[in-house]
């Protein structure tokens, strides 16, 4: 692995590219395949307009098809790309240089670089130089999968069979491609998904114990993690890296923890990874052996953490204190256009954003809290269509159709058709105003993530078709309040490996403070919605989330009191912090 961070999965569109622009120089990163309709625009758009066959929608196989074409697309691109930039000579500032340059100080073969530039001119140098050439390794072309995100689909009101729900047909995709590389499940666990991995061979070890396919499985806890592990080792599939991302404070969905902090949840990957990993192992190899596999190596997994790692030193200290292999730096590339795809208006905005432009909504169909930004023009279309008594979207992509409430089949809660109906049955209730205004908002607060994901890939590479919307959702994490430029790629890496500082002079909490911030506005959020129907069952939960932040204070008091190589101020400032969060908690009633 060149780098110690990766670029996790941006919401649709946003890095549905971004291993084109990045893989080259050994950066890592993940594409969503939820939609196989921008999957195979974008493949148009990257084709040779001589080589692009269309995949049509209107078969049962055409998604798995569509983003298998995708996937392989971009295999051919990056390996020739990372192919021509091997051929490159040692040149200032070309891009086998700059290959060398955007590495860490700590890479031993950043360091046999800085070597060569001292060399001498001749055979020596010569050969010096091919030896680097051959250790260099390209960025791998991760996916990701959102597991319960499974829609059943029919062609001509006939359905199309397990097989070819949403998920598997996606994972078939990449199962079937040319991509040597992880599929990062996330979003919990789905045992149909997680069994279906069992059909494909690239996803077990071949005669030398190599894995052409492996499984990255995001994570919020070490529990579910090791439940999810074993599932599959008994299956004799191996989890390769486990990805721990923070409840809340993280772009895209949200997901609140029971009260779980980062800090905490990585202490015990920490103290418990070496158990797990020996009884994974035994699992493994005993669900190898039932597929006539025998094999005896350990295979090697990874942790990764992300959400909210904003500087150089949170970063050296999560991979040094914690021992993690990778971080994941999301939300900040936001602003580098040359690695993702933002509009220029949304990005300009971006750049103006503040604190409190950034906040969870409501707003996914899939009833999951969603990182949301004030001034996406998804939120201007919404607020336009309700004045023209026309709320809600209409639905043409139909990824997450849920709600079965006035249908047989699952229609999407953003729809025009669902909104509709559900404003006409509220109102026939006679409620309250204050109680009907509440739940028309809850209800009419959802957008098409759909196409909003999408829209801004689209416009920026003016792909727009007509009548399309133009109307751009975006997920950023809070995290990306404290970034306030555009960026180059070299200079967020440089950012990283602490070379550059980005956030000179920015005041911004520590991630381990900002994400217990989070948390109790969490807490305090939900008391105040269950204020008038509170029951026992509501309140236990609540108590232990209290119970929980409360030991994670009490964690992070010892882990910051015994930091002997931060400076005195630092330490000073995040133990007050966690004074005064201690107290906003202690005072919080339930």
């Amino acid at each position: 692995m060149a780098h110690h961070f990766h670029i996790p999965v941006l919401g649709l569109g946003y890095s549905i590219d971004t291993p084109l622009k990045v893989a080259r120089y050994g950066i890592s990163s993940v594409v969503s395949i939820v939609d196989d309709e921008l999957a195979e625009r974008m493949r148009a758009f990257y084709s040779k307009a001589d080589a692009f066959i269309p995949i049509a929608k209107q078969t049962v196989n055409s998604r798995a098809e569509r983003i298998k074409a995708y996937l392989n697309l971009l295999h051919q691109l990056v390996n020739a790309q990372f192919e021509q930039l091997q051929a490159l000579p040692f040149m200032p500032g070309n891009d086998l240089c700059k290959y060398f340059d955007l590495l860490p100080e700590n890479s031993q073969l950043k360091q046999g670089y800085d070597l060569m530039l001292d060399f001498e001119e001749g055979e020596s140098k010569t050969i010096f130089q091919n030896i680097l050439r051959k250790a260099m390794q390209k960025g791998a072309i991760d996916v990701n999968i959102m597991a319960k995100v499974d829609k059943k689909n029919y062609l001509e009101n006939a359905y199309t069979g397990d097989e070819n729900t949403d998920a598997m047909a996606a994972l078939r995709g990449f199962a079937e491609s040319d991509l040597h590389s992880s599929v990062v499940l996330s979003a919990g666990m789905n045992p149909y998904l997680y069994s279906y991995l069992a059909h494909f061979d690239a996803f077990y070890p071949n005669e030398v114990g190599l894995l052409q396919k492996k499984i990255t499985l995001k994570v919020s806890d070490f529990r579910s993690a090791f439940i999810q592990a074993k599932f599959l080792a008994k299956k004799g599939l191996w989890v390769s890296e486990f990805r721990i991302e923070s409840g809340l404070n993280c772009g895209g969905h949200a997901f609140a923890t029971e009260g779980y902090l980062m800090g905490p949840i990585l202490e015990e990957f920490k103290q418990k990874r070496v158990t797990m990993l020996q009884e994974l192992h035994a699992l493994y190899l005993i669900g190898l052996q039932q597929k006539g596999l025998i094999r005896t190596a350990i295979p090697p997994q990874k942790l990764s953490v992300q959400g909210g790692i904003g500087t150089s030193a949170e970063n050296a200290f999560l991979l040094n204190y914690y021992q993690v292999d990778s971080t994941g730096w999301g939300s900040p590339f936001l602003l580098v256009p040359e690695v993702t795809n933002v509009d220029e208006e949304t990005l300009n905005n971006l750049v103006k954003a503040k604190e409190t432009d950034y906040y969870l909504s409501n707003s996914s169909p899939l009833g999951v809290l969603f990182n949301n930004f004030t001034y996406s023009s998804i939120n201007q279309q919404r607020v336009q269509r309700m004045a023209k008594g026309k709320p809600g979207s209409p639905c043409t992509k139909k990824y997450l159709c849920t709600n079965t409430e006035f249908t047989a089949q699952p229609i999407c809660t953003a729809s025009r058709q669902y909104q509709l109906k559900k404003i006409h049955q509220l109102k026939a209730l006679k409620l309250p105003k204050v109680q009907l205004e509440q739940q028309l908002e809850a209800v009419t607060e959802k957008v098409c993530l759909c196409e909003g994901l999408c829209a801004s890939v689209y416009l920026k590479n003016e792909l727009l078709r007509p009548k399309e919307s133009a109307a751009v959702a975006i997920c950023p994490g809070p995290n990306l309040a404290y970034f306030s430029k555009i960026y180059s790629l070299e200079e967020m890496v440089k950012h990283i490996y602490g070379k550059l500082d980005l956030l000179e002079k920015i005041k911004r909490p520590n991630l381990f403070i900002k994400e217990l911030n989070l948390n109790i506005d969490y807490l305090q959020k939900e008391i105040e919605n269950h204020v008038q129907n509170f029951n026992t069952q509501k309140q236990k939960k609540l108590s232990n989330f209290k119970a929980q932040l409360q030991q994670g204070i009490a964690y992070y008091q010892t882990l910051f009191g015994n930091m002997s190589h931060q400076a005195l101020a630092f330490k000073a400032k995040c133990l007050h912090e966690l004074l005064d969060l201690e107290q906003r908690l202690n005072n919080t009633v339930i």
